[in-house]
Formats: structure tokens, C-alpha cells, sequence
């Protein structure tokens, strides 16, 4: 029965990575990276996303609960996993704890990142173009943000080829490694965005 129920956890949280938390993720940077074309378009995109129906419902139940369940579950296996990296100095090794790393980072990235932002706009403070830049005017601020942002894009993307045989679409060696292909690909089209939106608010 725990097996059964270790292997719904798993399957639980691999979906989770790619549903909501990885979707809402490009959707978060697609946001951001309106302050490329200025402070303006920043804000009036902002505003739209603060001005939607239901928003705080959609937050608890489509962005909170499920990080707080796949960042405490993923916190278990991070702990509990046995990394032979020294032994066997196989790419998937590596990959697979680099991902329990980076998601370490994540947690306290986006736990820094909600203080500064949300629980900031809670107390009054209005979260737009100006708030971000001066954030980020500081340039240990801004290295954490950006490593901040590659940890999270290299979670979720390495979290697809995860996903991926964790739900049985890539069964074949030849499917899985178009996948790391796909993985690679998604990782670095999206850290650009990420980090070309961050580095936006340095004046």
C-alpha cells in the first residue's frame, strides 16, 4: 500500500511540475518580460494579471497549494535520494542531482521572491516597474535574481524529461534522448526570457 502511494506522490508531483507550477511559470516570465518595452507595458501588464476574476482563489488553488506540495514532497525525495555521482559519471546521474539541487534553490528563491513581491503588496506596496528596478538596483540582488531565474528554468525543464518517462511518453532510449534535446532547448529559450526580463529593470 505505501508503494502504491509513494508511486501516486511521484506521478502527483511530476504533474504538478508541469501543471500549473510549470505553466504559470512561462506565463510569469511572458509577463515580466514586458518591461523590455518599457516601465509602461510592465505595469499596464501587471495591472491586467492583479485585475483578474477570482484572482486570489486562482492563486491559492492553482499557484500556491500545488508549490507548497510538489516544493515539500520534492524536498523528500532531494533528502532521501542516494546520489552515486562519484561512482557513476553518467549524464542522467548528474542531471538527476542537479534537479534535486536547483530545486532547493527554487524554494528559497521564490520564498525570497513572494516576501519581496506579494506579502510587500499586501502591506501597501504597489508591485510595478519601479519596485523591481529598485530591487534589483542592487547588484548582489540582481546575481541572486538571475540565479534565481536560471535554477527555476533549469528545474523545469530537466522536470519535462522527468515528467516524461514518469508518465510513460518517452519509454524508448531513442525518445528519451530526444527529450534531453527538447529539455535543452526548452531550458535555454526560457532562461533567456527570464533573464532578459530581469536585467530590464537595471537602469
Amino acid at each position: 500500500m505505501s508503494n502504491n502511494r509513494e508511486f501516486l506522490y511521484r506521478r502527483l508531483h511530476s504533474l504538478l511540475g508541469v501543471l500549473p507550477i510549470g505553466l504559470y511559470l512561462i506565463v510569469h516570465l511572458m509577463v515580466n518580460n514586458f518591461a523590455v518595452k518599457g516601465p509602461e507595458a510592465y505595469n499596464q501588464a501587471t495591472h491586467f494579471m492583479e485585475n483578474l476574476p477570482f484572482r486570489y482563489f486562482m492563486e491559492v488553488t492553482i499557484i500556491f497549494l500545488p508549490i507548497i506540495f510538489h516544493a515539500i514532497y520534492g524536498l523528500y525525495i532531494a533528502f532521501q535520494a542516494k546520489h552515486n555521482t562519484s561512482t557513476y559519471s553518467y549524464f542522467r546521474n548528474w542531471m538527476f542531482r542537479i534537479q534535486r539541487i536547483t530545486g532547493v534553490i527554487v524554494l528559497i528563491f521564490i520564498t525570497w521572491h513572494v516576501w519581496e513581491t506579494r506579502v510587500a503588496s499586501a502591506f501597501g506596496a504597489e508591485v510595478n516597474f519601479n519596485m523591481m528596478a529598485e530591487i534589483v538596483s542592487n547588484p548582489f540582488a540582481l546575481a541572486l535574481y538571475i540565479i534565481g531565474i536560471t535554477a527555476t528554468t533549469f528545474h523545469f525543464a530537466n522536470g519535462l524529461w522527468s515528467f516524461a518517462v514518469t508518465w510513460g511518453i518517452t519509454v524508448s532510449p531513442r525518445s528519451q534522448q530526444i527529450m534531453t534535446y527538447v529539455s535543452i532547448a526548452v531550458f535555454v529559450a526560457v532562461t533567456f526570457v527570464g533573464v532578459r526580463a530581469i536585467l530590464a529593470f537595471v537602469g
